[in-house]
């Protein structure tokens, strides 16, 4: 009876102990990551450059990862509706966010802005790379960067630029080109980048800093003329066109950005395989040369590159609102 007892016991120990190598292992299997759709938020309308290319990137990355990217568009307030919804979100690993120029913008702008843009979010990657084009009516005597500043002191007030809304990046551009050049012009906020490029094309606002793939198809048919690109080397997308810095204005250097951000407390395991995940699609030949097309750069960097990044703008574009006074409710 007591070896009988003795051997009951040592069985249920033994079943113990499997049962408890196996957990981990039962565990790991029940929770892989992803094990389901994962949220991709933009803070822009559909068909904008910010959702372009998170639709190009998505793609390819759920088939990487083995479960679909859904894209969800949260326009509004200056990006920060779509923007503030990651923040929110679960930190599970199943929301991510796009942003743009206007994230590094909004601590400065925003009087009431609903997250921190610091400590609310893990960095992810810095994805794309986007000069603007400065461009006017081809109608318009203005032939150089330098012909347009003379006309705008030459008529003081008369001259207006266009924007597709208070704080965006080209409102930011033109704003930062308005400061070095102390010319007098008026600004004319648009409800998106299609009209701010109608209102060129007619006559209505005298200049744009226009996106390479907007601009450049009326550039091409004669409508609109390039007269500089913001970034610090020429555009692949526009080789012919100078730098502002070429044109004798290197202050006005602008290069928006697309970057991918997930909520505080994400997991640094998923965070960084997401990253690596997204630095693979952007270098595939293919996809970077249908960035180029429309004048975007390939960059997918490290999560930490893009938190460098983000204070440096932060600082930098802090100055320009304060200057401008512009702010936002």
């Amino acid at each position: 009876m007591n070896s009988l007892c003795t051997l009951s016991r040592h069985g249920a120990a033994l079943v113990a102990l499997a049962l408890g190598l196996l957990a981990p292992h039962a565990h790991s299997q029940q929770a892989p990551w992803p094990d389901k759709p994962i949220r991709w938020i933009v803070p822009t309308a559909p068909g904008g450059p910010t959702d372009m290319v998170a639709r190009l990137l998505g793609e390819k990355v759920g088939q990487a990862l083995g479960q679909p990217i859904v894209i969800e568009n949260r326009a509004g307030a200056g990006h920060a509706i779509g923007t503030e919804a990651v923040a929110r979100a679960a930190p599970d690993g199943y929301t991510f966010g796009m942003v743009t120029t206007p994230h590094a913008v909004n601590p400065a702008l925003v009087k009431k802005l609903a997250y921190d843009t610091l400590k609310d979010f893990e960095p992810v990657s810095w994805v794309t790379s986007l000069p603007l084009v400065l461009v006017v009516n081809a109608d318009l005597p203005v032939r150089s960067v330098r012909d347009l500043v003379e006309m705008a002191n030459a008529r003081p007030g008369t001259l207006n630029m266009a924007s597709p809304g208070n704080g965006t990046g080209p409102h930011l551009a033109g704003e930062l080109f308005r400061q070095t050049t102390r010319i007098k012009v008026a600004h004319i906020p648009y409800k998106g980048g299609a009209q701010a490029t109608t209102a060129v094309l007619t006559g209505e606002a005298t200049f744009y800093f226009d996106s390479p793939a907007s601009a450049l198809p009326h550039v091409k048919a004669g409508k609109l003329r390039a007269l500089a690109v913001t970034s610090t080397r020429r555009s692949t997308a526009a080789p012919d066109v100078p730098t502002m810095a070429e044109a004798g204005y290197p202050a006005v250097e602008f290069n928006g950005w697309n970057a991918m951000i997930a909520p505080a407390g994400t997991p640094r395991p998923i965070v960084a395989r997401m990253q690596a995940e997204v630095a693979k699609v952007l270098a595939q030949p293919g996809i970077r040369e249908r960035l180029d097309a429309v004048g975007f750069e390939a960059v997918g960097s490290s999560g930490a590159e893009f938190a460098t990044l983000l204070q440096k703008d932060i600082a930098k574009w802090a100055v320009v609102v304060k200057e401008s006074g512009m702010a936002v409710e």
